[in-house]
């Protein structure tokens, strides 16, 4: 599996006055989009991106669509990183509309001073999957898992940076916790490995993986 991140900085800040005299804080915006090549050169069909938006209602309904500030190298969520809780994820056509609160963490209180301080936030997209090339266009497929989508304090960041540490690697379910496996390494494996234990091998991971998503 691919860790994939896409950015966007089609969003806005929104602050509520609470009862206790205090500001929330909230972003909203299109948090990703579907059907529509984007400038990393991959496509998320309609219908995958439908399926993950509707697994991750589950989080929000629980609370637990957290994400982070800044760029985390990993599919898992870092709780000392947290900055803000995602609170709805929805489609309007072919965009995929977010709301999320920025919460009182150490993090989400970096990310309000931004806010009240004009400076310009986006928000970048964070899934497992598969990608096939099609057109001479990367497409990702239905094995996609949305992990979250953080908020970036520098969305105009070169995307090169983001792809080489995030998406370098392979990434394995080993004991229901995801590692990253250097692609050489993971050729390396394959090449040593009989034809006959390499498919077992290989629907382990992925059933493992379903597992675990679901």
């Amino acid at each position: 599996m691919k860790l994939i991140t896409e950015m966007t900085q089609d969003v806005q800040y929104l602050t509520e006055r609470r009862e206790d005299g205090k500001k929330s804080f909230y972003i909203e915006g299109i948090f990703m989009q579907a059907d529509k090549e984007n400038r990393n050169g991959r496509l998320y069909p309609k219908s995958v991106m439908e399926s993950a938006v509707d697994s991750y209602q589950q989080l929000i309904k629980e609370k637990r669509s957290l994400g982070e500030l800044g760029h985390p190298p990993n599919p898992q969520i870092n709780l000392n990183q947290v900055s803000h809780l995602i609170t709805e994820l929805k489609f309007d056509g072919s965009d995929i509309y977010g709301k999320a609160k920025v919460i009182d963490t150490p993090m989400g209180k970096i990310a309000q001073n931004f806010i009240e301080e004009g400076i310009q936030l986006g928000v970048s997209s964070r899934g497992l999957g598969s990608l096939k090339e099609k057109n001479g266009i990367n497409e990702v497929q239905d094995d996609f898992h949305l992990a979250t989508v953080d908020i970036v304090a520098d969305p105009s960041a070169p995307d090169a940076f983001v792809a080489g540490i995030m998406e370098s690697a392979e990434w394995i379910l080993e004991n229901g916790v995801w590692k990253a496996v250097d692609v050489e390494a993971a050729k390396k494996f394959i090449k040593n490995t009989s034809k006959a234990n390499l498919q077992e091998a290989k629907l382990k991971v992925f059933d493992a993986f379903l597992r675990n998503i679901k």
